[in-house]
């Protein structure tokens, strides 16, 4: 399947008029872009938390090892 070209875009607009109308069209336009905008922030968020949880066990990571090496410290005899 081929990518869609501008006589597909030009189809779909003339379609979409004729299905909705002219009064229509730029309502539905409104709502197809916050619902692209609200999709948007949502993944941003989803992958800003994954982020987040990341850097915390990489974080608890290096304490483990930092008091691994503190008890395993020896006293000099």
């Amino acid at each position: 399947m081929g990518g869609l070209g501008a006589s597909g875009v030009i189809l779909l607009v003339l379609i979409a008029l004729l299905l909705f109308g002219p009064k229509k069209l730029p309502e539905l336009g409104r709502a197809f872009g916050k619902t692209l905008r609200e999709f948007k922030s949502g993944a941003r968020e989803m992958m800003d938390d994954d982020d987040y949880k990341d850097k915390d066990k990489s974080r608890i990571e290096v304490n483990r090892t930092e008091n691994n090496e503190k008890e395993n410290k020896r006293l000099p005899d």
